[in-house]
């Protein structure tokens, strides 16, 4: 009903029109009986001249004056194609948003900038930036869509991790011998079925494709941490995730080699994009706090 209304106010009220000498709005002619019949009382005066406004109509044109106005600013903040005038939309995986994005960005938010995050898988966050829904993105694949540019943000560097329970329960030396049959009867917990960071870590360190199947499958890598912490597998994560359980001793790296696997995080902008001062200013944010996200892999050890 409000939307009927909407239409079918005044022009003046709607559009926040002004009527200058010698300037006359054209008349409108509002054929939508819905509202009026809702409502219960006419809202206009059907005249050869046009629709008059009935004084239950002028009333309630002044009454929602200011909201109109206010949904008016809001779409504008919200979908205006200015993105001066709008909160800024930045998308990225929810683990490297919590942990590193959201922390590199405070002082921005502190100082008035208004984000609006989306989190998700990389494919489809990219699919947004490039539809105009997203302004920013922390991708962990390299976007190579035409109109998008990217930059490397950081490298993840995975390790494979137990709790010292479950380390305790393997073969002594078994993984310098046996290599990843030590870890055969060992339940494998994942981000997801297609084993994706598994699946990269494996042939690198082993040489051998990974198990055909994981144990325990779960979408968000801080319930994996969660759940190989409390002694239920195995698995392979971005060791900035699990630096605070492994200082405690409340997780250990089964292995700790020279170079360890990485994945290369990337900043996504649409081409063109970074005219825009406070996007650009929020891309320069991460960037230089990113120089900050790989620690040392002895702390990790710690």
């Amino acid at each position: 009903m409000a939307a009927n209304i909407r239409q079918c106010l005044p022009h003046r009220i709607i559009h926040q029109g002004r009527t200058r000498p010698g300037h006359h709005p054209a008349r409108r002619h509002p054929t939508d009986p819905r509202p009026e019949s809702e409502l219960g009382r006419p809202l206009f005066d059907r005249t050869p001249q046009g629709a008059v406004p009935t004084v239950e109509g002028e009333a309630l044109a002044h009454d929602i004056e200011e909201s109109i106005n206010d949904l008016n600013v809001a779409i504008g903040r919200h979908f205006s194609t200015d993105a001066s005038n709008r909160p800024l939309r930045l998308g990225g995986p929810a683990e490297v948003m919590a942990v590193r994005v959201m922390p590199a960005i405070a002082n921005l938010i502190t100082a008035g900038m208004d984000v609006r995050v989306s989190l998700g898988e990389s494919s489809d966050l990219l699919a947004d930036l490039k539809g105009g829904h997203l302004d920013i993105v922390v991708s962990t694949i390299r976007p190579r869509c035409r109109g998008i540019d990217e930059r490397p943000l950081a490298d993840e560097e995975f390790v494979l991790i137990a709790s010292p329970q479950v380390a305790a329960n393997l073969p002594a030396g078994g993984l310098a011998t046996d290599g990843s049959r030590a870890l055969e009867k060992v339940p494998l917990i994942s981000y997801a079925e297609s084993l994706p960071i598994i699946r990269g870590y494996w042939p690198a360190i082993f040489g051998c494709a990974p198990p055909a199947s994981p144990a325990v499958v779960v979408p968000d890598l801080r319930a994996v941490i969660a759940t190989v912490t409390a002694a239920a597998g195995i698995s392979v994560v971005p060791s900035y995730l699990c630096t605070g359980e492994i200082g405690t001793g409340a997780l250990v790296p089964l292995l700790e080699p020279e170079e360890p696997p990485i994945n290369t995080l990337y900043l996504a902008t649409r081409s063109g994009a970074l005219a825009e001062p406070r996007l650009a200013g929020l891309h320069a944010r991460l960037l230089a706090h990113a120089t900050t996200w790989n620690e040392p892999r002895s702390a990790c050890a710690a």
